[in-house]
């Protein structure tokens, strides 16, 4: 969910590395026939290298390595996914891997550490050529860029199309004339997308802290007491400990809202009535507001104290590349973000792709990575547990909205 100095190089590191970076876990020497030993720990979610997923990382670092005979090169593959890679990386970096993957809201974990590699030169072209404005920003930070992007990461709804029609999926109120919806409402990552969605905002456009939030004022309140009504619908549930799902599977609940790690088992459910989605709007005071999702993206970091920073570097751009995308898709339906990839009709009919893309492009905001999001998970929170509760009510709705906008302008609550 939530929570996902870098290496300035020398002139002389530069020209040896032709990228704009350099440092090494692994050793390089002599082998032969000339090539050059390269030994390259790699980590990736366990998923990503299971036999029943396909191995994508073994087969793409094996087909990285036919790509390149100048190097012997020994792969060495580690487990860690992409929410808790920066923590390890970040807190022991000579023990970590060369190359490994995270979550963008992780970012500054590492930079503070000075534990992420920037991309320059021939390669930062490469990387912006192929990707989106949106998505380069989502890994760039003063304007250095520290990783390769291969998907985007987001979340949307899925629906029964047996029971919604393309009309109905357009508005949060009508669906709930016509069938039961279960929404994360306790989850921070989803709640915020009513009060982003009325003109809340977090720190600036995102990235400036000195903005703080602002989750406070008429605005913010209109938000809570619709949702002090919404909780009141019978229609509606609260989407806790896999309850969503278990009522997508009983048939209790019609729609859901998750992301694409969902798709599999949403499929297994509904077969040919699923329903993907970007976010509906919802009605406040006789007007239609948007739910906007936080929105980021999850890339390919390279380790500063790698030894084979060229190999490393190549590796970490071939593994986001349209070819390794490509695979990652086909098995493990994880929604590439290349932009030569997202025009192949194959991938651009599919709607999983279209609804999470659809989601990050129109209906969603980058989820900000300054330090101070830290402060704003709890507040929200406790927002949507005192809602569900019946602790926060229309009575006093002003005063609760203003205490959580304090909180998360705070250092803690």
């Amino acid at each position: 969910m939530k929570r996902e100095l870098g290496l300035t190089l020398t002139l002389a590191a530069a020209a040896v590395m032709t990228a704009g970076m350099l440092g090494g876990c692994g050793k390089a020497s002599s082998g032969q026939g000339g090539r050059e030993e390269v030994r390259l720990m790699v980590w990736s979610p366990s998923e990503d290298q299971s036999k029943d997923s396909g191995q994508w990382l073994q087969t793409s670092c094996e087909q990285f390595a036919k790509l390149h005979p100048e190097w012997d090169i020994t792969f060495v593959y580690g487990v860690a996914d992409e929410a808790t890679a920066a923590n390890q990386v970040a807190q022991d970096a000579e023990a970590s891997a060369d190359v490994f993957m995270y979550a963008n809201d992780t970012l500054t974990i590492m930079t503070d550490a000075g534990a992420l590699v920037k991309f320059g030169g021939k390669y930062r072209e490469e990387i912006e050529s192929t990707n989106s404005k949106e998505v380069i920003n989502s890994v760039t930070m003063d304007g250095d860029l520290y990783g390769v992007p291969f998907t985007t990461n987001t979340w949307f709804m899925y629906y029964d199309k047996s029971v919604f029609s393309e009309e109905d999926i357009k508005n949060l109120d009508q669906m709930l004339t016509k069938g039961v919806v279960s929404f994360p409402f306790t989850n921070s990552w989803y709640l915020p997308s009513f009060y982003i969605g009325n003109g809340c905002s977090l720190f600036g456009d995102g990235t400036d802290e000195s903005q703080g939030v602002d989750f406070g004022g008429e605005k913010a309140l209109e938000v809570t007491n619709y949702l002090v009504d919404l909780i009141a619908n019978p229609n509606f549930r609260v989407d806790a400990d896999g309850s969503g799902m278990a009522g997508l599977r009983d048939g209790s609940i019609q729609a859901i809202f998750s992301g694409s790690w969902d798709m599999a088992s949403v499929k297994e459910i509904l077969g040919d009535n699923m329903g993907v989605s970007a976010l509906p709007a919802y009605t406040l005071n006789g007007e239609e507001r948007q739910m906007t999702a936080y929105a980021g993206s999850k890339a390919i970091g390279v380790n500063p104290e790698s030894s084979n920073m060229v190999p490393a570097v190549q590796l970490a751009v071939y593994l986001g590349s349209a070819e390794a995308q490509k695979l990652h898709y086909e098995l493990r339906n994880v929604v590439p973000c290349n932009l030569e990839l997202m025009e192949e009709p194959a991938i651009a009919s599919d709607a999983l792709v279209a609804a999470q893309n659809d989601t990050f492009n129109r209906t969603s905001i980058l989820q900000p990575f300054v330090a101070a999001m830290n402060n704003c998970w709890v507040p929200v929170e406790n927002m949507g547990k005192g809602i569900r509760n019946g602790n926060v009510t229309h009575e006093n709705a002003g005063e609760q909205t203003e205490a959580m906008n304090a909180a998360m302008n705070s250092n803690g609550i």
